[in-house]
């Protein structure tokens, strides 16, 4: 069984599983993840054992990137048109089940719901009393990926990444 964390795990009953450090010898690093990516899918066209290889991001940032900034009009523009679609959900969901066919359930939950989630849209903005006025996405990035193998065929994935890297059979980078 794999675990999201990387590394072989056998289920103990009634324990969680834990996320385990990953496990093998380091066959590559790489600046990105595409190029690790790319590496272990050279390793696979080569019909090499990838169930042993893991690819680990080190060095871990959280970046969040800045994308706008908040003024009351977006705020309250995001909570109408967040409420609108679950409105518009709930009253197609309660048209479809109405015996007479009427078309008010859909505009009454599309309106309601752009109403109430604008509410709370300005309210929750309100709390916030400016003290953070723009949107950002954050993302998990790690500054270099390494590429682990486990012992027992670690010498000739090292082998056949060097290759990749030189430009050999398969192509380089």
């Amino acid at each position: 069984m794999t675990n999201p964390f990387g590394g072989q795990t056998r289920p103990a009953p009634g324990l969680p599983q834990l996320p385990t450090p990953p496990t093998g010898w380091p066959v590559g690093s790489y600046a990105t993840y595409e190029e690790a990516q790319r590496a272990v899918d050279h390793l696979a066209d080569s019909d090499f054992p990838v169930a042993d290889v893991t690819i680990v991001g080190v060095d871990l940032m959280l970046v969040e990137r800045v994308i706008a900034r908040l003024t009351w009009g977006r705020v309250l523009a995001s909570g109408a048109a967040q409420g609108a679609w679950l409105g518009l959900f709930v009253g197609v969901l309660l048209f479809v089940f109405s015996p007479d066919g009427n078309f008010l359930p859909i505009v009454v939950g599309l309106v309601s719901g752009a109403v109430f989630f604008m509410a709370f849209a300005a309210v929750s903005y309100s709390a916030s009393k400016g003290r953070r006025d723009f949107q950002s996405a954050s993302q998990m990035v790690a500054g270099r990926y390494d590429v682990l193998c486990e012992p027992r065929n670690a010498e000739r994935a090292r082998e056949m990444l060097a290759k990749l890297a030189m430009g050999g059979p398969g192509g380089g980078f």
